[in-house]
Protein backbone atom coordinates (compact mmCIF):
# COMPACT_ATOMS: atom_id res chain seq x y z
CA UNK A 1 0.00 0.00 0.00
CA UNK A 2 2.87 2.36 0.75
CA UNK A 3 4.33 1.69 -2.69
CA UNK A 4 0.98 2.62 -4.23
CA UNK A 5 1.11 5.96 -2.40
CA UNK A 6 4.47 6.63 -4.05
CA UNK A 7 3.36 5.51 -7.52
CA UNK A 8 -0.07 7.17 -7.64
CA UNK A 9 1.07 10.84 -7.99
CA UNK A 10 2.93 9.87 -11.17
CA UNK A 11 -0.28 9.13 -13.10
CA UNK A 12 -0.18 12.71 -14.38
CA UNK A 13 3.25 12.39 -16.03
CA UNK A 14 3.43 13.23 -19.72
CA UNK A 15 6.30 11.09 -21.00
CA UNK A 16 5.10 7.81 -22.56
CA UNK A 17 7.63 5.52 -20.88
CA UNK A 18 6.70 6.82 -17.41
CA UNK A 19 2.98 6.50 -18.19
CA UNK A 20 3.46 2.87 -19.24
CA UNK A 21 5.55 2.11 -16.16
CA UNK A 22 2.97 3.67 -13.83
CA UNK A 23 0.07 1.82 -15.47
CA UNK A 24 1.97 -1.47 -15.24
CA UNK A 25 2.73 -0.78 -11.58
CA UNK A 26 -0.93 -0.03 -10.86
CA UNK A 27 -1.93 -3.20 -12.71
CA UNK A 28 0.51 -5.23 -10.63
CA UNK A 29 -0.81 -3.68 -7.44
CA UNK A 30 -4.35 -4.49 -8.53
CA UNK A 31 -3.34 -8.14 -8.66
CA UNK A 32 -1.43 -8.10 -5.37
CA UNK A 33 -3.54 -5.73 -3.22
CA UNK A 34 -6.88 -6.54 -4.79
CA UNK A 35 -9.04 -4.43 -7.07
CA UNK A 36 -10.98 -2.84 -4.21
CA UNK A 37 -8.08 -0.79 -2.93
CA UNK A 38 -7.20 0.51 -6.39
CA UNK A 39 -10.88 1.16 -7.13
CA UNK A 40 -11.22 3.34 -4.04
CA UNK A 41 -8.30 5.44 -5.29
CA UNK A 42 -9.76 5.65 -8.81
CA UNK A 43 -13.31 6.59 -7.79
CA UNK A 44 -12.08 9.90 -6.40
CA UNK A 45 -11.18 11.33 -9.79
CA UNK A 46 -13.79 9.90 -12.15
CA UNK A 47 -15.90 13.07 -12.13
CA UNK A 48 -13.16 15.65 -11.63
CA UNK A 49 -13.84 19.03 -13.32
CA UNK A 50 -10.60 18.91 -15.33
CA UNK A 51 -10.88 16.81 -18.47
CA UNK A 52 -7.25 15.64 -18.38
CA UNK A 53 -7.67 14.31 -14.85
CA UNK A 54 -10.92 12.54 -15.78
CA UNK A 55 -9.33 10.82 -18.77
CA UNK A 56 -6.52 9.37 -16.68
CA UNK A 57 -8.84 8.18 -13.92
CA UNK A 58 -11.28 6.64 -16.41
CA UNK A 59 -8.37 4.84 -18.05
CA UNK A 60 -7.40 3.37 -14.67
CA UNK A 61 -11.04 2.48 -13.91
CA UNK A 62 -11.41 0.70 -17.26
CA UNK A 63 -8.20 -1.21 -16.58
CA UNK A 64 -9.62 -2.34 -13.22
CA UNK A 65 -13.00 -3.19 -14.75
CA UNK A 66 -11.53 -5.30 -17.54
CA UNK A 67 -9.13 -7.08 -15.19
CA UNK A 68 -11.49 -7.93 -12.35
CA UNK A 69 -15.02 -6.63 -12.76
CA UNK A 70 -16.57 -9.37 -10.63
CA UNK A 71 -14.43 -8.55 -7.59
CA UNK A 72 -15.25 -4.83 -7.75
CA UNK A 73 -18.96 -5.23 -6.99
CA UNK A 74 -18.40 -5.37 -3.24
CA UNK A 75 -16.47 -2.08 -3.30
CA UNK A 76 -18.92 0.07 -5.24
CA UNK A 77 -20.53 2.86 -3.19
CA UNK A 78 -23.87 2.04 -1.62
CA UNK A 79 -26.99 4.08 -2.18
CA UNK A 80 -30.17 4.00 -0.11
CA UNK A 81 -33.25 2.50 -1.72
CA UNK A 82 -35.91 4.89 -2.93
CA UNK A 83 -39.56 4.23 -3.68
CA UNK A 84 -38.88 3.29 -7.32
CA UNK A 85 -35.51 1.51 -7.29
CA UNK A 86 -33.74 -0.98 -5.08
CA UNK A 87 -30.00 -0.30 -4.93
CA UNK A 88 -29.25 -2.58 -1.99
CA UNK A 89 -26.99 -5.59 -2.67
CA UNK A 90 -28.50 -8.06 -0.24
CA UNK A 91 -26.32 -10.97 -1.37
CA UNK A 92 -23.21 -9.17 -0.12
CA UNK A 93 -24.66 -8.87 3.39
CA UNK A 94 -25.02 -12.63 3.83
CA UNK A 95 -22.58 -14.32 6.17
CA UNK A 96 -22.22 -17.93 7.17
Amino acid sequence: MHLLNHVWPNIFETSPHVINAVMEAIEGMRVSLGPGNILLYALQGLYHPARRVRLIYWRIYNMIYVGSSDACVAFYPTFPNDQYNSYEKYELNLTL
